[in-house]
């Protein structure tokens, strides 16, 4: 089990935990970013982290069939998860800014399935990935993720997310920003942004 300093560690020497004025994709606004593509981009480095998560997920879900990870933060670890615990793995990807299961992937009715993401913040698009599995006739057993950022006032899960790391980084609405986030120049790093 990696250490808190250790993991914190990793992440800033990837380059995977920035500061300065961020718009994430839920909308709302921090000081903090984690990009756990950079992560991912260090797979000697993120083996670690992913053994260590894969070690939670096994602790505390006994039994299920498949991983579904949202495009594209969940796509990586996803498969890394996946792999250590020898699961079959697909993920989901926006269509019109929904997501839909392509590439031949489907959820067998009644199979048990954990959706995987790199970081959760809301859980907006852990949600809209449940929308699949109902559709599917299947059963949701949990979330987990690399970090978990959410708080109790942006939460929108009502289930425990088993992550690697919690995080707590404040987040704000546009119109509720301390002046000296307001100073730093915007960034919106988060794939929902991209066109």
């Amino acid at each position: 089990m990696l250490s808190l300093k250790k993991s914190l560690d990793i992440l800033k020497k990837t380059n995977a935990l920035l500061e300065g004025h961020f718009v994430l994709s839920s909308g709302l606004h921090s000081s903090k970013y984690i990009q756990c593509a950079k992560l991912l981009s260090y797979p000697h480095k993120a083996q670690l982290i992913c053994k260590s998560l894969a070690n939670k997920i096994k602790k505390n879900f006994k039994s299920f069939d498949l991983i579904l990870a949202p495009a594209m933060g969940g796509i990586v670890i996803g498969y890394e998860i996946g792999k250590l615990l020898k699961k079959e793995t697909i993920f989901c990807e926006r269509v019109k800014g929904k997501f839909t299961l392509r590439r031949g992937f489907n959820i067998k009715k009644n199979s048990k399935v954990l959706i995987i993401e790199d970081v959760i913040t809301t859980g907006k698009s852990s949600l809209e990935c449940t929308k699949l599995i109902k559709k599917s006739k299947a059963k949701l057993v949990g979330f987990a993720s690399i970090i978990d950022r959410s708080t109790k006032n942006n939460l929108k899960i009502k289930q425990k997310i088993i992550s690697h790391l919690k995080i707590d980084v404040p987040t704000y609405k546009p119109g509720k920003l301390p002046s000296e986030l307001k100073k730093i120049p915007v960034t919106k790093p988060g794939s929902r942004y991209i066109k």
